[in-house]
């Protein structure tokens, strides 16, 4: 890829990242962040049933210390709970609360299931050819610390 090539590209992830910023404002108290791990507990109690930490921080890439420390504000906040098992107090795990659910219907699968409806433009395979993109240039970029 050219200098040139890769400032369009740059310059395509800028454009990007404004477009996140064109997402719904969110209630007081809830970030983004909690909305991606909710969406993604929600997707994981689906596939698994119970879910851990380690769970979730395997599934979205990072550390498990950050996990636990934004599945704690996650839990002050009400959007998730934790429980133990009878067996052995060592595991713990997470579900989504009934305000966590409603979180993830209102600002994920509503808010996209709409936008879904202006992207007619957009194939699958050029979604994932973009993803495929972000995902090798997110990699390259972690490495060059």
């Amino acid at each position: 890829m050219t200098k040139d090539k890769i400032k369009e590209v740059m310059d395509a992830c800028y454009q990007a990242k404004r477009i996140r910023d064109m997402l719904p404002a969110l209630p007081g108290g809830v970030t983004p962040s909690h909305i991606h791990y909710l969406d993604t507990l929600r997707k994981l109690e689906k596939m698994e049933g119970k879910v851990r930490v380690s769970d979730m921080s395997e599934n979205l890439g990072l550390p498990r210390p950050s996990v636990t420390k934004t599945v704690k504000d996650m839990e002050k906040l009400g959007f998730v709970e934790k429980e133990t098992t009878e067996t052995d107090g060592r595991f713990v795990y997470i579900k989504t609360t009934r305000t966590g659910r409603d979180l993830v219907d209102k600002y994920v699968d509503e808010y996209f299931g709409n936008l879904s409806e202006n992207l007619g433009g957009i194939t699958d395979e050029d979604a994932d050819k973009m993803i495929e993109v972000v995902e090798k240039l997110y990699i390259v970029m972690s490495n060059r610390k």
